[in-house]
């Protein structure tokens, strides 16, 4: 089981809670790939692809969202 490192998603601005989706977003693909080599040989693929980053920015935007909802958008 893989450590217990997300224990909530309230932040206490927007900006934290956009760098908690794009840590999300990064934990998702560690997850998905731990294998780090692997992640590192394949990183130039995506890193000069225009659709594989528009796909990495789509990711972040859905945990953004998702962070933005259990915040209630900051709302006071």
């Amino acid at each position: 089981m893989a450590d217990q490192w997300l224990t909530t998603l309230s932040t206490n601005t927007p900006q934290e809670g956009f760098e908690l989706a794009i840590t999300l977003s990064r934990r998702g693909v560690k997850y998905t790939q731990p294998d780090p080599e692997v992640l590192h040989k394949l990183r130039p693929e995506y890193a000069n692809d225009a659709h594989e980053l528009t796909a990495a920015s789509q990711v972040i935007a859905i945990n953004f969202q998702t962070v933005a909802a259990a915040n209630n958008y900051w709302k006071k």
